[in-house]
């Protein structure tokens, strides 16, 4: 991952982005930069291996914290980017991404990222949808069953970074 960035800033109060220098700095208008957004509530290792693999494939990786009021999340905007900076990342100021990373861990994903790519290439047109999917290991995880086993009492140290099972210990058991 030498000379690769992975990006970080604030996009108002609606998201907000996490960013890593990988190496050497690089003219950000030549780079090839990809944008992975997402409620990450929390982040998970699977999250984190579509990031590291996405950075073999780009020059800049962005990740995207959205607020997402209407999905309830367990976890603050701010908790959820501090946790996500933990994981991933320091902050650094801009992105002029050309491709937008989504995660498709089943066939049941895939019906609303297809909506959203065609979404995203009418409202911005030279902007590139790619999917990926996840390792075979943790392509059942998601966010939503980590908070709940979390929630329950259990352990999700396999399926999260230690300052995440951290603070879900903190939110869930405190």
């Amino acid at each position: 991952m030498a000379g690769k960035r992975l990006c970080c800033w604030v996009f108002g109060c609606h998201w907000a982005t996490i960013c890593l220098s990988l190496g050497q700095p690089q003219d950000l208008a030549n780079m090839n930069t990809v944008l992975y957004p997402g409620t990450f509530d929390p982040i998970t290792k699977g999250h984190t291996d579509l990031v590291e693999r996405a950075s073999r494939l780009f020059d800049r990786v962005v990740v995207a914290v959205a607020a997402s009021t209407k999905k309830n999340p367990a976890f603050t905007l701010e908790q959820r980017v501090e946790m996500a900076k933990n994981v991933l990342a320091h902050f650094v100021k801009e992105v002029n991404a050309n491709v937008l990373l989504r995660g498709l861990r089943a066939v049941s994903d895939f019906e609303y990222e297809f909506q959203l790519a065609n979404m995203n290439r009418v409202l911005a047109p030279d902007v590139e949808s790619l999917f990926l999917t996840p390792s075979e290991h943790y392509s059942y995880i998601s966010s939503t069953l980590v908070r709940e086993i979390a929630a329950l009492g259990g352990d999700v140290t396999k399926f999260v970074h230690p300052d995440v099972n951290a603070a879900l210990l903190k939110r869930y058991h405190s």
